[in-house]
């Protein structure tokens, strides 16, 4: 047998969970906003630039902005060591690779939003709406940026079709240390993870279509975050239905990640 790995160490455990509970409060601010612009007039489709910036408008606003900066860099360590050291012993077969890949991408994103974060709490900055147009234009001046653009797209979209599918088989509850929760508590874990990973899942999809018709047509105004995602949610038929729907799966897509933060096996094999 080869070497056994080295176990995550305690107070990263710590600031994973801390990640997670971060990570939890911006998509329900998220969700919360959406599901303000579907309900009526005044609401606004939203992505993570701008629920930061609501966020710095509130009572203790900058406090809020620290924590949830601080917050997420626990959450991309964690994403970190999922990617290189393998906690989940997905492996290095074409599906495992994806995977690695996913929480890769994972991280880098978090960071931006981690940055955001502290770039306004601390007046240093502002975060911009449209952030995903500039990153592709600067990409596709490179060589082959065009490929890497388009393979972003293919594993954000498989990541969030994974996603959607492993909300609807509640796969989640493999990471969940259920033994440490009473009936009803798992009884409302396994519905609001349902439901919040498959609305993720959903608007991850609908990103990385939009980042693989960058690729496609070579236009980097064809990128699109969150908010764009929500965007083309609520330009469908029964559009603001749709988004309400979305809103409320995100708002309990947070509180699953808060709950997740808490309960989540953070260790090599290990319920810790």
């Amino acid at each position: 047998m080869g070497k056994m790995k080295e176990e995550v160490k305690p107070w990263i455990r710590r600031f994973g969970r801390f990640g997670y509970m971060a990570k939890g409060v911006v998509y329900a601010m998220i969700g919360i906003l959406a599901g303000l612009a579907a309900i009526g007039p005044g609401g606004e489709l939203t992505g993570t630039s701008t629920v930061l910036q609501e966020i710095a408008k509130m009572p203790f606003g900058e406090i809020v902005l620290w924590i949830i900066g601080i917050g997420l860099i626990g959450y991309i360590v964690w994403d970190l060591i999922k990617a290189f050291k393998d906690p989940e012993n997905h492996g290095t077969s074409f599906k495992g690779i994806i995977h690695r890949i996913g929480y890769f991408v994972s991280g880098v994103i978090y960071a931006n939003i981690a940055w955001g974060a502290v770039k306004l709490a601390s007046h240093t900055g502002t975060t911009s709406r449209g952030s995903e147009k500039t990153i592709s234009a600067k990409v596709m001046d490179y060589p082959f940026g065009v490929w890497l653009i388009g393979l972003v797209g293919v594993i954000i979209f498989l990541y969030g079709a994974y996603e959607f599918w492993s909300g609807y088989k509640m796969k989640f509850l493999r990471k969940i240390k259920s033994h440490e929760m009473s009936s009803e508590e798992m009884k409302v874990t396994r519905h609001l993870g349902r439901v919040g990973m498959m609305a993720r899942g959903l608007v991850l999809a609908i990103i990385g279509f939009f980042f693989i018709s960058t690729a496609y047509t070579h236009d980097p105004d064809k990128s699109k975050g969150l908010e764009g995602a929500l965007t083309e949610v609520a330009t469908k038929p029964f559009g603001m239905v749709l988004l309400g729907i979305v809103a409320i799966g995100l708002i309990l897509y947070g509180i699953f990640q808060i709950i997740r933060g808490r309960y989540e096996i953070m260790n090599f094999g290990k319920h810790s």
